[in-house]
């Protein structure tokens, strides 16, 4: 382990949104561990108060500003409040300012959360302050960094941890992972992208009996590894999309997980024989399988699943057999069915899905007859139908939609300046996204809504005007408007 190992631990408290944490007491952690770090509450709150409001930093504001402005004249953090530290750490973090050398101070200081992700410099060395921090330290996230096998070794003190992300460590391995085995408190562990861990490393999930949220989207080499998840009873959420190597055969392992909720296995070689293995996940809410080798039978399976809100089966080329299997998900909130062989006659199968906030028929068949199943739909807040056969007429059957929020029409050769003329009557659009050789300024000037500040033909400039209205308009082919595409007006 060398010398990266040498220091003790001890105690903290950072604020962070009780939302985001999903927080219901005590120093239980749940939430994403991105770089650079959250404010403090205390610090975002003053953004939030009426506008020209008299606003006076508190004493702890002052204090955090003080030690970062004089951080090089302080020797150690001794004896300086816990809670002050953390914010103290937050505050260096953001601003690019943590250093070997201002890390140091930080040494036994009871740190709860050290959140380091794609930060610049991160090394071993500085594993070993961390892992000082001991049972206090709750949450760490060092993704994106060199750090070692050596360097994780640090963390064996840190038994109180709860949340471990390790994304895109490319020099942790299997040995490295040893660590784990002393972390029964960890509920959630991310190890996105690691290409040296494999299935013998996975040996060390055994003993995470506290597990809730495992992610390991594009492990490689982690086929044979399930069987080490089969009593992780407490886990909800495991995402292992794109990692190639998955198969069957470690699906088969997660089917006493009754618990979980949310599962990701996208762009694996799962086929039907692996989806049979989900027949007994009744608390399954979540379930992504885009581009698996599956065919109508595996949507049997999935048509048990009741329970499900959000489905995802993009490019997995079903046909309107296949889709035929969705009618009884009537709790579906979200539903991709992007570049499936879904045709007019399919869409009959959606029109009792009255749940659904977000539907994606991308490169779908699916024409004006088609669509106009969707009318029914009065939760939809997002319909993406590029690509797609739908045209003026079809629009029509959209108008009732009275929540729809974002809709892309890209691709969509059978939408011409007509059609803009009943998009105008959706007035709960923000986001339009038009990408047709079919649509001139003449068109466009039926979205205006009769608000244009000028009598001229309607330009680029003049849509700016529509505020709440964000376009992403390209003419593909069109000379008139060359460089002059809209990107984000708001």
């Amino acid at each position: 382990m060398g010398s990266a190992c040498s220091r003790k631990n001890d105690q903290s408290d950072l604020e962070i949104d009780d939302e985001l944490c999903g927080r219901s007491g005590g120093s239980n952690r749940s939430f994403t561990l991105r770089w650079p770090v959250r404010r403090a509450q205390a610090l975002e709150s003053l953004a939030f108060r009426p506008h020209g409001a008299q606003t006076s930093p508190s004493l702890l504001e002052i204090c955090v500003q003080n030690i970062v402005k004089n951080i090089d004249k302080y020797k150690s953090f001794s004896g300086v409040p816990r809670d002050l530290i953390q914010q103290v750490l937050n505050d260096l973090v953001r601003k690019q300012l943590l250093s070997p050398v201002t890390l140091e101070l930080f040494s036994d200081c009871a740190l709860q959360d050290v959140l380091l992700a794609d930060y610049p410099g991160v090394e071993d060395f500085w594993l070993d302050i961390i892992g000082s921090q001991g049972e206090s330290l709750l949450a760490l996230d060092i993704s994106g960094s060199p750090v070692t096998d050596d360097g994780l070794a640090c963390l064996q003190s840190c038994t109180n941890l709860q949340t471990l992300s390790l994304n895109s460590c490319d020099h942790i391995s299997d040995e490295g992972l040893s660590v784990l085995s002393g972390l029964s408190n960890l509920t959630t562990l991310s190890l996105r992208s690691s290409n040296l861990i494999t299935a013998a490393g996975m040996r060390n999930f055994t003993n995470l009996v506290s597990l809730k949220n495992l992610d390991l989207e594009r492990c490689p080499l982690i086929h044979g590894g399930f069987v080490y998840l089969r009593g992780l009873t407490t886990l909800e959420k495991l995402n292992v999309g794109w990692c190639i190597g998955v198969r069957n055969a470690d699906i088969t392992h997660l089917a006493g997980i009754v618990n979980l909720k949310e599962l990701q296995i996208s762009r694996s070689k799962v086929n039907d024989s692996g989806v049979a293995s989900l027949k007994g996940m009744t608390n399954l809410r979540s379930l992504s399988m885009e581009g698996c080798p599956i065919t109508a039978q595996s949507m049997k399976t999935i048509a048990g699943l009741t329970t499900l809100c959000h489905l995802n089966i993009n490019s997995c080329y079903l046909p309107d057999s296949g889709c035929q299997k969705l009618e009884g998900l009537i709790n579906l909130r979200t539903l991709n069915l992007g570049y499936n062989e879904l045709t007019d006659s399919g869409m009959v199968f959606l029109k009792g899905l009255t749940n659904l906030e977000r539907l994606n028929l991308d490169s779908c068949k699916v024409g004006d007859e088609g669509i106009k199943h969707v009318k029914g739909l009065l939760n939809l807040r997002m319909l993406d139908l590029s690509d797609s056969e739908v045209g003026n007429v079809g629009l029509r059957f959209l108008s009732g939609l009275k929540k729809l929020e974002i809709l892309n029409l890209s691709f969509t050769g059978g939408v011409t300046d007509i059609g803009l003329s009943t998009i105008a009557t959706i007035t709960s659009l923000t986001s339009l996204n038009l990408d047709s050789k079919q649509i001139t300024d003449t068109g466009l000037a039926a979205l205006t809504d009769h608000r244009l500040r000028h009598g001229s033909p309607p330009t680029f400039q003049e849509f700016a005007e529509l505020g709440a209205l964000r376009w992403w308009y390209h003419r593909c082919g069109s000379e008139q408007h060359q460089g002059s595409d809209i990107a984000h007006l708001a």
